[in-house]
């Protein structure tokens, strides 16, 4: 491999993933790593830091602190390995049979690794180049914002945003947005034979779970056929559910969490009004019986879509350094590109690696794709600096 970067990128990746970063711990020493790294090569960065100070965004410039940059941005947290059948030690990269495999590896610290490596020839460009990494991403693009708030207020206009999540290197100009939902019902408990004397919060539960899933498969149903995404529709799950606490007694409590995923012309708000009118008559019909029962709707996270439109000169761009001449795609998954989008950043996405391998055991990523990022990295300093 005669690319420079590529041996300095991988000693890099072996010190992020070294760090166990998973979304319920702190990113600190990950950070701290990295701010050491780029004072080394005389770039300063800015924390941005989360409210109890146990986590942080951090960004950075190289080059000239002038208009028209470009924003290479990946998020530092990792999904966690519990469970999960590992036949190596997820935080130490393991090379087998040409695939690199470690937690993070792929999502995405392969991206931040290459990007730190490109940070001495970056410094040279005659346009800057802005590093973001970002905290918990994970858990519903929770840290980005405050991040991004702080960009747009400290530095000159960049012209583009390149997210690095794991698209095999081909150009992504949309991604689904998400906002994920609790719903805690709380009933009053008495002898499950006497149920005129109490409200079983399961009951209710299920009845607004059945509500949901009634939406879902609307949502199928109506699906627009020539959408680019898969599955084409905006998708509602339910991803947790607990209740109750012996058959014999009518549940006291009951507790569901749900994600609603959609496209970038459909309005989320819309979709579960009627879901949460529903809950709000639920829970005034309970008050009225029993004091202290209710349920409760709370939104946990709310991340806006990518859309393509207004990012046709970045997509153009970064098609000219990777090559790509594939239409461009457009992905189910939730990501950070649409808040740098929604901050006025025209935004792609564009990474070494496939989602396919994200959050698996012996998540990996290719000696390939982080061959192709580092190509990509290398180019990029070319460019700014010829131009």
């Amino acid at each position: 491999m005669t690319n420079p970067l590529f041996r300095s990128s991988l000693a890099i990746l072996d010190s992020l993933i070294s760090f166990d970063t998973t979304s319920r711990n702190s990113n600190l020493e990950l950070i701290a790593w990295v701010e050491d790294y780029l004072t080394q090569h005389g770039v300063s960065a800015t924390r941005v830091t989360n409210d109890d100070g146990s986590k942080a965004n951090l960004f950075a410039t190289m080059g000239p602190n002038i208009e028209g940059g470009i924003i290479l941005s990946g998020h530092s947290d990792v999904v966690p390995v519990d469970g999960q059948d590992w036949s190596s030690d997820p935080f130490v990269v393991t090379e087998r049979e040409g695939l690199l495999h470690g937690r993070g590896t792929c999502d995405m610290k392969g991206f931040i690794a290459l990007a730190l490596a490109a940070v001495p020839l970056l410094k040279d460009g005659k346009r800057p180049v802005h590093l973001a990494i970002s905290y918990d991403e994970e858990v519903g693009c929770l840290g980005a914002p405050a991040m991004i708030e702080k960009m747009v207020a400290a530095l000159p206009q960049p012209a583009l945003a390149v997210i690095g999540e794991p698209t095999m290197m081909k150009v992504v100009t949309g991604h689904k947005g998400i906002c994920v939902h609790e719903v805690e019902v709380l009933g009053h408990e008495a002898h499950s034979s006497l149920t005129h004397l109490g409200i079983s919060a399961n009951m209710v539960a299920i009845e607004l779970m059945h509500d949901l899933a009634d939406l879902s498969r609307e949502l199928w149903e109506n699906a627009d056929p020539d959408s680019p995404f898969t599955p084409p529709h905006a998708t509602l799950t339910i991803g947790q559910m607990e209740g109750g606490t012996a058959a014999n007694i009518l549940a006291r409590r009951a507790h569901f969490v749900f994600d609603l995923r959609c496209p970038p012309d459909v309005d989320p708000d819309e979709i579960l009004k009627p879901f949460k009118e529903k809950a709000a008559a639920l829970d005034e019909q309970l008050r009225g019986t029993f004091p202290g029962t209710g349920v409760r709707v709370e939104q946990l996270s709310n991340a806006p879509p990518l859309g393509s439109s207004g990012s046709e000169d970045a997509e153009a761009f970064v098609r000219r350094l990777t090559g790509d001449n594939s239409p461009a795609g457009a992905v189910s998954y939730a990501a950070e590109a649409g808040q740098f989008q929604q901050a006025g950043f025209p935004t792609v996405i564009c990474g070494p690696g496939s989602i396919e391998q994200a959050h698996q055991p012996n998540e990996y990523i290719s000696l390939d794709q982080f061959t192709r990022g580092a190509e990509f990295m290398l180019r990029l300093a070319e460019e700014l600096q010829q131009e």
